[in-house]
């Protein structure tokens, strides 16, 4: 999948600045910065898409569609970062 459009970022961003309470941005972080955070790691995830591809072992990795495997990667990432178990 290819990287967003510049459109695209701009939506991504400011729906996080609205969801998650980023647009109260203090200290030495800007909205800019933030802005340059998405793009980052968007380009990172597409720099990286075959190898996170690669993790997902089989059978998993062939049964489930590109839509999916985002799904399960936001799931691994929310838990291990955002869910105190």
């Amino acid at each position: 999948m290819a990287i967003l459009s510049d459109e695209a970022r701009f939506a991504a961003w400011a729906l996080l600045m609205r969801e998650h309470s980023f647009g109260a941005i203090n200290g030495d972080m800007t909205k800019v910065d933030l802005r340059a955070a998405v793009g980052a790691l968007d380009v990172f995830l597409d720099t990286n898409s075959a190898a996170i591809n690669t993790a997902i072992p089989q059978p998993a990795r062939g049964v489930l569609s590109t839509r999916q495997k985002a799904m399960l990667l936001m799931f691994v990432i929310s838990h291990r970062f955002l869910v105190e178990i």
